[in-house]
């Protein structure tokens, strides 16, 4: 029973680490590692690095020194077991002597999938799996569902009225939820890969989807607008912003040539994807688009249409939904555009996993039914 108290603390401890990567490691996986001597103490502490590399089981290593002979390393994620611009990090493991993994998930890598554990059993070290496995997968979601679904992990968020209205008729929206409620919303921000809109929320709001909370300006998500027809203004706040932090816009293929040019000399990237009879963007593969450039976890602002049609596409894995006290009425703008659902058996379905109040407001979380 210690060992096993012991293993779920220093598997925590592992975890909270992990989630220093968030938004930062793509498309690596944000892994934490902690190595503890063969005496029991903690040697040292690693998490994955910006820009996916070095992993977090070198940082840790590299942290204990010689203390990490005969010890135990904690990882969120199975060692890596292929070379790439670094060693196996199931190699330095061995290499260092460590006599216990503890490792919470298995990786779903081809180039990994089991053969990690494989390399460290062979050499003699014991390995203990699934220690706070869902956590560990909510942590690495991301990683997850792009290397067995060939997309991002997509959340919506969304700040709505007591009657599930974004805005009103009028089209204002400033602000439906409260201020403890919007910082909640920025750190969403500073723990996604990318943050996605339509081009209807980015004509009307013109927002620059940065991060704006104390300590974490620096951190800077790709911005996207899905825009068919490139109609985002050369001279929005996204657009002149480009140069400084990442915008990318998805257009279709017949999109106006000199516009894409001139987005790109703005700094922009204009990724082209095919349109439905609609004449909108196929957002499922817009979905594959962003997984192929390694995005891990895109964060959905908004509006109503483009959620509609990623909820359509059967791609939004989670909702955060805050909800206010005020009420819109039949008139105002819904959170989720239409989408031709007939009946409760055709409806996406979503399981309640969290609510808790955030300052004024509420704060619902919903996981999408497997």
């Amino acid at each position: 029973m210690v060992a096993a108290t012991t293993d779920l603390e220093h598997m925590a401890a592992a975890l909270v680490l992990a989630r220093r990567g968030l938004g930062l490691t793509w498309p690596n996986p944000a892994v934490g590692c902690v190595i503890v001597d063969a005496a029991g103490r903690v040697a040292g502490r690693g998490w994955t690095q910006p820009g996916g590399r070095p992993h977090a089981e070198t940082e840790a290593l590299k942290q204990a020194g010689e203390r990490a002979r005969d010890g135990t390393a904690y990882v969120t994620l199975e060692p890596c077991a292929h070379y790439g611009k670094t060693p196996p990090c199931a190699e330095a493991l061995i290499a260092a002597g460590i006599a216990r993994v503890v490792a919470a998930i298995e990786d779903p890598d081809p180039r990994t999938a089991g053969q990690g554990f494989a390399k460290l059993e062979a050499a003699g070290i014991k390995v203990t799996r699934g220690v706070r496995r869902g956590e560990a997968v909510e942590v690495t979601a991301g990683f997850l569902t792009r290397i067995t679904k060939g997309r991002p992990f997509f959340l919506l968020k969304s700040a709505m009225t007591l009657d599930g209205r974004i805005a009103a008729h009028t089209g204002a929206s400033r602000w439906i939820t409260g201020e403890a409620a919007r910082a909640r919303g920025h750190l969403s921000r500073a723990q996604a890969d990318a943050v996605l809109v339509g081009i209807g929320t980015a004509i009307a709001d013109d927002p620059q989807l940065d991060v704006r909370l104390p300590g974490l300006t620096a951190l800077k998500p790709v911005r996207i607008v899905a825009d068919a027809r490139l109609r985002l203004p050369l001279t929005s706040k996204l657009a002149r912003s480009a140069r400084t932090q990442p915008l990318w816009v998805i257009s279709r293929p017949d999109a106006d040539k000199g516009r894409a040019a001139a987005f790109r000399d703005l700094g922009a990237e204009v990724l082209h994807c095919p349109a439905m009879d609609s004449g909108e963007l196929d957002l499922t593969t817009a979905s594959r688009l962003m997984g192929e450039r390694g995005l891990t976890r895109v964060l959905v602002e908004g509006g109503g249409r483009i959620a509609a049609g990623l909820m359509r596409a059967g791609v939004i894995d989670r909702i955060e939904a805050y909800r206010s006290g005020l009420v819109m009425g039949g008139d105002g703008l819904a959170g989720i555009a239409a989408m031709g659902v007939t009946g409760p058996a055709t409806a996406p379905h979503y399981d309640l996993v969290g609510i808790e109040r955030v300052g004024e407001d509420v704060l619902e979380t919903w996981a999408a039914r497997a």
